[in-house]
């Protein structure tokens, strides 16, 4: 059979039930600080729910979501997942979705954001918004940190091997993070109070729990089974042999919200 790359906004949608099970949630502080921005029961948009990691979050505290999914799989993991009348899905992209303007008291996005365009992430915020409510993006991004032990390090020629090693510039240090957004929102005259919150958020993974994070992950889902399979593999093997079977992924959760002036 002849292999098709994945659109890697897509991937997710490969590996519902592996990415329900493997992803992680996010600081009961961040919600605890983004609900008191909030009016009561809030009617949120949100971009890339993924299986429900923040929608059940944001669900539980009262929260009215529509949320917007790219991946039909996904999205029906995610209707599995919360069967609540407080929660409408749409298979669709974001960028093409038609919703109404000055609708919602929050446009809110969970590590999905980034998949959406500079232009978009600031203009569809801008005209979804009821004036005075807020746009919130969470990320979580990795940090260069003593708790991984070296993990990634030494990691990285496996990766490399399979053409996924590292790109890019190094990872942060924890005081060093800075999400992109905060940027597109300071420099956008649309928007004000513009402010990042930080919370430490390492997770820690089994062998077996890491392979399947990886196979969750956009960069290794689209790649042709064979490659896929041995990097896999080969990982679970190293993490096995070299690290005690068990690794920890250093992050900082990252809340940027901005208001709609």
């Amino acid at each position: 059979m002849d292999f098709h790359p994945v659109d890697k906004r897509l991937s997710f949608n490969e590996v519902p039930d592996i990415y329900d099970e493997i992803r992680p949630s996010y600081p009961a502080e961040l919600y605890d600080g983004l609900f008191e921005m909030f009016p009561p029961r809030p009617a949120i948009v949100e971009v890339g729910p993924g299986t429900g990691q923040a929608t059940k979050d944001l669900i539980a505290r009262g929260a009215t979501v529509h949320a917007i999914e790219i991946g039909p799989a996904t999205a029906a993991k995610l209707r599995s997942n919360l069967a609540t009348d407080r929660l409408r899905v749409t298979v669709g992209d974001f960028e093409q979705v038609a919703l109404a303007r000055s609708s919602a008291d929050a446009v809110f996005s969970a590590c999905a954001y980034h998949w959406i365009s500079p232009q978009a992430q600031a203009d569809l915020p801008a005209r979804l918004l009821r004036p005075g409510r807020i746009v919130a993006v969470v990320d979580l991004i990795q940090v260069s940190s003593p708790e991984d032990h070296g993990f990634f390090a030494a990691a990285d020629p496996t990766y490399r091997k399979y053409g996924r090693g590292h790109q890019g510039p190094p990872a942060p240090t924890r005081a060093d993070v800075d999400p992109d957004v905060r940027d597109l929102f300071e420099n956008d005259g649309r928007f004000d109070h513009v402010e990042v919150r930080k919370w430490d958020w390492d997770q820690t993974y089994t062998a077996a729990e890491y392979r399947k994070l990886m196979l969750s992950q956009s960069g290794i889902q689209p790649m042709p089974p064979p490659q896929r399979l041995g990097l896999l593999d080969d990982m679970e093997s190293f993490i096995n042999e070299h690290f005690d079977g068990r690794v920890t992924k250093p992050l900082v959760a990252t809340l940027t919200t901005a208001r709609l002036s």
